[in-house]
């Protein structure tokens, strides 16, 4: 079997990965080895946490529209059983904005809710 060259096809992957890690400490910017496993690391967590983001919002928005409701006298779940039966379909996204901004209309939504 021939042997192969890598040639500049080494060194466009070193500098394409050095290039990514520009901005960390120490040996993680300019040694290839160190720099590709910081940055893998960091692309895993990017990954991850994108995705964590998510799950984090929706738990401030249910915690939102918890102690805007308890305010009126419904629990969580109730004042979300209550929308569902009146036909209401609001996210928690646009609730817990209303909540926070708009208490006579989330009010009114309770009503709803409970009626």
């Amino acid at each position: 079997m021939p042997r192969v060259k890598t040639g500049n096809v080494r060194i466009k992957r070193r500098k394409r990965m050095l290039k990514h890690s520009k901005g960390y400490r120490g040996g993680r910017n300019n040694l290839k080895r160190t720099a590709t496993e910081a940055v893998e690391k960091g692309w895993n967590h990017a990954y991850a946490h994108r995705r964590a983001r998510k799950r984090d919002f929706r738990r401030l928005w249910i915690a939102r529209i918890n102690a805007a409701a308890r305010l009126h006298g419904l629990s969580y779940s109730k004042f979300m059983h209550g929308l569902k039966t009146a036909g209401i379909e609001l996210d928690r996204k646009v609730l817990a904005d209303i909540a926070v901004h708009d208490e006579s209309g989330f009010g009114q939504l309770v009503s709803l809710a409970k009626g």
